[in-house]
């Protein structure tokens, strides 16, 4: 077991993010470490390792001390010999993409199309692309926290207790509306698998029981006992405030980096600033989560 007795936790705005020092993930962490590293990844919903070396063993034993480490359905883009790590790259073989190239082109939260959420992801930084020597393909991230503390006490009235409709489908659509997408089109056999949820619009986070704003413009589709023509615009407006710039961090990445979020505090969008040939390889895992409520 190491011991970082030189952990350092070193926040990266007043609303989110911070950088860990004194911690190599590479090695079982002992308990007390451990239990600083989660609370850390709690109170900040992004926590992150510079100048790791992570085998995908290690990175998913390191994940499942969050929770269950599931594999991924898109099968053919996960590593062969490790299904739990999904492949989020631009990388192609024989003109075919090894990863998802589209990955995260849109604010979001990882599956809130899903039942359960998961509670967190982790990216692992195996290739970044750059340009005259500065790094491209950054990650935003957006608390939702700071975004639902941030709102007038009339909105907060306003939307307690109110519930949206996530949708799979509506994601893949929007998503293949506004950004560069070379997913195949969804199967009905897909589209059945995943129906309409329906979420909490403020969300508590089960550990710190802070607040959050939990909508996504293009995946929550309508409001539960509201007509569209009021329901949409409010989502609109709720989901533009979360991704504020108040409210981001926005993470710079080295070869070498494992960041990772929490999905009820924390949207994120990736930023595709970089084209082929230029190169990204992140190796990724996502660890299970609760209901919301």
């Amino acid at each position: 077991m190491a011991r970082a007795a030189s952990m350092d936790v070193r926040p990266c705005t007043a609303v989110l993010g911070a950088e860990i020092l004194g911690v190599d993930v590479a090695h079982d962490l002992d308990a007390d470490t451990f239990a600083a590293v989660e609370r850390a990844y709690d109170d900040f919903g992004v926590i992150f390792f510079r100048d790791q070396t992570v085998s995908p063993e290690r990175q998913i034993a390191f994940s499942r001390r969050f929770g269950t480490v599931d594999c991924f359905p898109l099968a053919q883009y996960c590593l062969a010999e490790h299904p739990e790590i999904l492949l989020i790259s631009n990388v192609k073989e024989q003109d075919r993409n090894i990863g998802l190239a589209d990955a995260g082109q849109t604010w979001h939260t990882d599956m809130s199309w899903s039942a359960v959420p998961p509670r967190g992801s982790a990216l692992y930084a195996v290739e970044i692309p750059a340009k005259d020597g500065v790094a491209l393909g950054a990650t935003l991230f957006a608390s939702a926290a700071a975004a639902y503390d941030a709102l007038p006490e009339d909105m907060k009235r306003r939307i307690d207790g109110l519930k949206a409709v996530h949708s799979y489908q509506a994601k893949h659509a929007y998503r293949a509306k506004v950004s560069v997408s070379e997913r195949d089109a969804m199967t009905n056999e897909q589209k059945n698998a995943h129906p309409d949820v329906v979420h909490p619009i403020v969300r508590t986070h089960p550990i710190t029981g802070r607040k959050c704003l939990y909508v996504m413009t293009g995946e929550c589709t309508g409001i539960v006992g509201m007509n569209d023509k009021e329901a949409l615009p409010l989502l609109d407006e709720l989901a533009a405030h979360v991704v504020e710039p108040a409210f981001q961090y926005k993470h710079v990445w080295r070869t070498g980096d494992l960041l990772m979020w929490d999905n009820c505090t924390v949207q994120h969008f990736a930023v595709r600033d970089y084209a082929w040939p230029m190169r990204r390889l992140m190796h990724r895992t996502q660890f299970a989560g609760s209901v919301p409520f």
